[in-house]
């Protein structure tokens, strides 16, 4: 799927999918979490923990949104 495509349909997904529409927001939420914390100079250890258990959420979340997208290319 070229890259316009996929943009495409993620959009549309968004306007018509109600998880996947929780999951974009979900990830993009995570997302500006762990920017945040890449802004630290010095991390804890605790904030450590919770930066990998944010990129985990992250990565499911992704993981469940590609499986929908996957699923709804193969839709007629």
């Amino acid at each position: 799927m070229e890259a316009k495509d996929r943009t495409h349909t993620i959009e549309k997904l968004i306007q018509t999918n109600f998880e996947f529409k929780q999951l974009h927001r979900e990830h993009e939420r995570l997302e500006k979490k762990l920017e945040e914390l890449s802004k630290v100079k010095f991390v804890s250890i605790d904030d450590e923990k919770y930066r990998k258990e944010l990129q985990k959420k992250k990565l499911v979340g992704r993981d469940r949104m590609e499986q929908i997208l996957r699923q709804h290319q193969l839709q007629p």
